[in-house]
């Protein structure tokens, strides 16, 4: 099995590539995601849903990613965040 790294993926750099954290349907929460990867790269756009009895939410952050290291920040900082629950 190959592991991927900065020069074996299967991204072709630069992209537009969706994020997707969820977490509880807390005020602001949307914000704080879109904020998130502001910080690590050009958003494009954003789109949320909400689950069936409103309790969760799914944040879709549309970036313009330039390398897989940008990528591993992005990912790291939505992990390190105490409200984001699952990242995709």
């Amino acid at each position: 099995m190959s592991t991927f790294n900065a020069d074996n993926t299967p991204l072709t750099f630069p992209c537009h590539l969706g994020v997707k954290a969820m977490g509880h349907a807390a005020t602001g929460f949307p914000d704080r995601v879109e904020r998130i990867a502001a910080e690590h790269a050009t958003v494009i756009d954003v789109h949320t849903s909400g689950s069936r009895h409103g309790r969760y939410v799914a944040v879709t952050v549309t970036i313009e990613a330039h390398s897989r290291h940008q990528l591993e920040g992005l990912y790291r900082a939505l992990h390190e965040d105490d409200t984001v629950m699952v990242t995709l």
